[in-house]
C-alpha cells in the first residue's frame, strides 16, 4: 500500500556528519507527524526526532544540538542531518508516519520504512 524508502547511511568517523533521506515511495495526499527512530542489536527501537506537518520538531536528549530533522511538504520528505557523530550513535535508523493520506480521505496509520545502517566507528 504505502512504502516509505530511507537513505543515506553509511560508515562515518566519530565526529563525522550524515544526511538521511525518508520519503514516500508512492504519490501521496498528504503525512502527518514524521520521525526518526534507531535501533541496535539486543535493544529496543527508540525514538530520535519528530516533526509534526506543521514544522514542530521534538528530539531524544541525546541527540540535542548534533542532529536536526526537516521535512519538505511538497516532496514528501523528511530529513536527518546527523552532526558531531558518536560510536552511540551506530545502529539501524528507521523512518516513520503515524499517519500517510493516500487520498483526502483515505489513509494508512503507523508507516515504516525498511532502515538504514550508520554506522560511527574509527
Amino acid at each position: 500500500q504505502v512504502q516509505l524508502v530511507e537513505s543515506g547511511g553509511g560508515l562515518v568517523q566519530p565526529g563525522g556528519s550524515l544526511r538521511l533521506s525518508c520519503a514516500a515511495a508512492r504519490s501521496v495526499f498528504s503525512i502527518n507527524t514524521m520521525g526518526w527512530y534507531r535501533q541496535s542489536p539486543g535493544k529496543e527501537r527508540e525514538l530520535v526526532a519528530a516533526i509534526t506537518n506543521g514544522g514542530s520538531t521534538n528530539y531524544a536528549d541525546s541527540v540535542k544540538g548534533r542532529f536536526t530533522i526537516s521535512r519538505d511538504n511538497a516532496k514528501h520528505t523528511v530529513y536527518l542531518q546527523m552532526n558531531s557523530l558518536k560510536p552511540e550513535d551506530t545502529a539501524v535508523y528507521y523512518c516513520n508516519a503515524d499517519r500517510v493520506y493516500i487520498l483526502r480521505t483515505s489513509y494508512q496509520n503507523d508507516v515504516w520504512g525498511q532502515g538504514t545502517q550508520v554506522t560511527v566507528s574509527s
